[in-house]
């Protein structure tokens, strides 16, 4: 099956496939695309302060992510959605070849730049975490790494 994905301001074709023995990527190698999940933490919020979803179920952090939001996190200006008494910390896992299964979690920016600069391609997923209330959310997922890495723009930050 064949889709198209808004690349650079034009359609490109984008291959998705379930077959057996199937990658599992769905954006062909020369696509560098990201995906934003900011809609989905809106409506969360949303739900939040409607009463239709209880604090205690949005506010659920893994203890390792806490640990790593308070260790190696970069601290946001923007305060928590949830309990509005502190700053949102921002995580980056790095997935990839010849990376630990858990991932790596970079400590500074030229870590991140260093490790979406490897030659082989990577999966980076930068989490929104507060460290005081355990709230957190995936802002976003994007590929890094591979043939085209030294090319690519820096990575924001």
């Amino acid at each position: 099956m064949v889709w198209f994905a808004c690349v650079g301001g034009s359609l490109a074709p984008v291959s998705v496939t379930s077959e057996p023995g199937a990658s599992g990527r769905a954006v062909s190698a020369d696509i560098s695309a990201g995906v934003e999940y900011r809609l989905v933490r809106n409506r969360v919020i949303r739900d939040v302060e409607r009463g239709r979803t209880l604090k205690t179920d949005v506010c659920d952090a893994h203890p390792e992510l806490l640990r790593a939001a308070r260790n190696v996190g970069r601290p946001t200006k923007e305060l928590c959605p949830i309990c509005d008494e502190c700053r949102l910390v921002k995580v980056t896992f790095v997935f990839g070849a010849k990376l630990p299964a858990g991932g790596r979690c970079p400590g500074t920016a030229a870590e991140l730049t260093q490790l979406c600069r490897r030659p082989e391609p990577v999966l980076c997923y930068e989490v929104e975490v507060c460290p005081e209330c355990a709230w957190h959310h995936l802002m976003r997922k994007y590929p890094a790494g591979g043939p085209k890495a030294r090319g690519r723009r820096k990575v924001a930050q």
